[in-house]
């Protein structure tokens, strides 16, 4: 990932290397509790109604407990027949957000900061894009993850 901008001395410009090709779609999925990011999930490739299904199944219904509560926008992949099931097997509740209100789902504020980094360490490759990713997920610490619920209205359990 490369920055989207940058600065330069006045009356200079900025330059700097950018690749100019077409990267294959690299997704990330996690889950967003007031202690940190859980259930971090690396695909490569977009993410479809069958591969959210896996992710559930293996990755994120065994980190959820009796009386969790997981919040989903309205993805068409997050709404498979077995999404609900599976969660709601695992003791937890499952509530989807109203259409089009980014700014009540905290993870999008979790994501905009993971995306900021990553494009600050600029990997070229796949695999260290990868690692990378691994590296950042240390740094959301349990203050910001409660202050990402919070700022999307939610009140502190």
């Amino acid at each position: 990932m490369a920055r989207k901008s940058g600065r330069a001395p006045k009356g200079e410009r900025l330059r700097a290397s950018v690749p100019h090709g077409h990267w294959k779609t690299t997704t990330f999925v996690a889950g967003l509790r007031h202690t940190g990011l859980t259930a971090p999930f690396v695909l490569d490739g977009p993410i479809n109604g069958l591969w959210f299904q896996a992710y559930v199944d293996q990755v994120l219904v065994p980190t959820l407990g009796k009386g969790d509560i997981v919040v989903m926008d309205n993805l068409g992949s997050h709404k498979g027949a077995g999404v609900r099931k599976a969660i709601e097997a695992a003791g937890a509740r499952l509530l989807y957000l109203p259409p089009y209100s980014p700014d009540f789902n905290p993870i999008e504020m979790a994501f905009s900061k993971l995306k900021a980094l990553l494009r600050k360490a600029a990997e070229r490759t796949v695999d260290a894009l990868w690692d990378r990713i691994a590296a950042v997920l240390e740094e959301f610490t349990p203050q910001e993850c409660a202050n990402f619920f919070a700022a999307a209205g939610y009140e502190p359990v």
